[in-house]
């Protein structure tokens, strides 16, 4: 590969062994540069808007702010910006919501160092690049709903960012005072947003609300320790 110019990569990713070993192989190819780590979904969102990258890498099981709605944000703030979804969850609810969410990609971890740098190349082109397993279940989703009824499904209640973010706490198990402290909002605030939530989704309870969570790819199924 032969670049004017190293490409510039934000990496998004919570655990340290893993977003190590991540920037280490992609500066040790010597045609990228990490030009910053975000440990949250919300740093994430802070760091792509202050440094504008070429490729921001991202995780989906993020702290604070899941990489969806993160990836959601960076989007609607720069619809320029260009995502790659590198994840260990390429569950359907996941990669459906990602690409209706506007990633340029989407990797499973367990994809080869040759397959990454190709797919940031790729990206940092202009292009898409999907897994292969992902790209064919993706056409073959969108060619089931368009069979079924003649046009894609359509998702559920529509949640604002802010509630997307308060449902992302409580479902980790966040009681309203460490929302309301997390957010830097107050304690009305949040009780204002979860009644909303619970209001639109018809969710009465916190084990409801983190089930549903846990359905939308909000959060990890690991959450379900929380209501069982």
């Amino acid at each position: 590969m032969i670049h004017a110019k190293k490409i510039k990569v934000l990496m998004a990713e919570d655990h340290a062994v893993v977003r190590q070993g991540l920037c280490c192989l992609l500066t040790s190819d010597g045609h990228f540069e990490i030009v910053a780590q975000a440990r949250t979904g919300r740093e994430a969102v802070e760091l792509a808007a202050t440094l504008q990258p070429d490729v921001i890498l991202m995780d989906i099981a993020m702290p604070v702010l899941n990489g969806l709605e993160a990836t959601r944000q960076i989007l609607a703030a720069n619809p320029a910006a260009r995502v790659i979804i590198l994840s260990a969850h390429s569950d359907d609810v996941y990669v459906e919501r990602m690409s209706k969410a506007g990633v340029a990609g989407f990797l499973e971890k367990q994809s080869s160092a040759e397959v990454l740098t190709k797919a940031i190349v790729t990206v940092a082109a202009g292009g898409t690049y999907f897994s292969p397993s992902i790209a064919k279940r993706l056409r073959e989703r969108q060619q089931h709903d368009l069979a079924r009824d003649g046009v894609p499904k359509v998702g559920g209640p529509h949640l604002t960012s802010r509630e997307i973010e308060v449902l992302q706490l409580v479902a980790e198990g966040q009681a309203n005072k460490q929302v309301a402290a997390t957010l830097g909002i107050s304690i009305k605030t949040v009780e204002k947003h979860r009644q909303h939530l619970m209001d639109k989704l018809n969710i009465h309870e916190t084990a409801g609300l983190t089930r549903y969570a846990i359905a939308q790819g909000v959060v990890e199924s690991r959450v379900q320790l929380i209501v069982t």
